[in-house]
């Protein structure tokens, strides 16, 4: 089980990228993914899908689980109706912008409506929210469900953080994964820059991303240089801790 909040979340980030190749400038801009029922595994769905910069649509009949969401900014719309969401939808879509949006219905009610609308989402998720006969359907479209994840063998979830000043500390440490990534790494390197902004209080006192071995250890050297250069008896320098963790 996932030591922390984070890792759960990039594995789906993963998943999507495994799925649809992201646009380096844009993700996945322009398409739009149904993640169903807005639970603890849609609203992790939902942080990847706008950290990997979707738009997307999910839905829940428990006005609690909606008010939650956007609390956490899970969602950024809350709607009543398939219609108020198409009309968000469409023109965020079409600007290949980031969005996000619960509507105040049942699920599986919700995808019976997107059929007869003839709304079909590039993206799906792999379990749950689609009756057998909605998911032959809305595949025979061409939809996708979303990949299973897999990192590259080696690779662990590696997270960081600080005991204080976390947001002037961890941005710099940021600098640092992001030095030892490849500059092709589109990916992660998206990861690294948006999961901080749309993950909110999840991300605040700690980030991470998968590295491999070597990765991590020239982490370790870019930090600890960090670390030099301050100097580490400076006033204010923090304790920087870094764990790593199997997938």
């Amino acid at each position: 089980m996932p030591l922390n909040p984070i890792q759960p979340i990039c594995l789906l980030y993963q998943s999507l990228s495994r799925t649809l190749p992201l646009d380096p400038l844009n993700g996945l801009g322009g398409k739009l993914l149904y993640a169903g029922e807005i639970d603890p595994e849609g609203r992790n769905l939902l942080y990847a899908a706008n950290i990997a910069g979707a738009a997307s649509l999910a839905a829940s009949a428990d006005p609690i689980a909606l008010r939650h969401a956007m609390r956490d900014g899970v969602i950024d719309f809350f709607v009543n109706s398939l219609e108020e969401a198409l009309r968000i939808l469409k023109n965020e879509i079409r600007k290949r912008q980031t969005v996000s949006v619960g509507v105040a219905a049942e699920p599986l009610h919700l995808a019976e409506q997107m059929l007869d609308r003839g709304v079909l989402p590039d993206l799906l998720p792999r379990h749950g929210s689609l009756n057998p006969a909605q998911l032959s359907a809305i595949l025979s479209h061409g939809s996708r469900q979303i990949a299973e994840a897999s990192f590259p063998l080696g690779s662990q979830f590696v997270i960081w953080q600080v005991e204080r000043d976390f947001a002037r500390w961890l941005p710099r440490l940021d600098d640092c994964a992001k030095a030892v990534l490849p500059p092709e790494d589109h990916c992660r390197l998206r990861w690294l820059k948006l999961a901080p902004r749309y993950l909110g209080r999840l991300a605040q006192r700690q980030h991470g991303v998968a590295m491999t071995e070597e990765e991590f250890a020239k982490f370790e050297a870019e930090v600890s240089e960090l670390i030099t250069q301050i100097g580490p008896e400076a006033a204010g320098t923090p304790k920087v801790s870094m764990e790593k963790t199997d997938f």
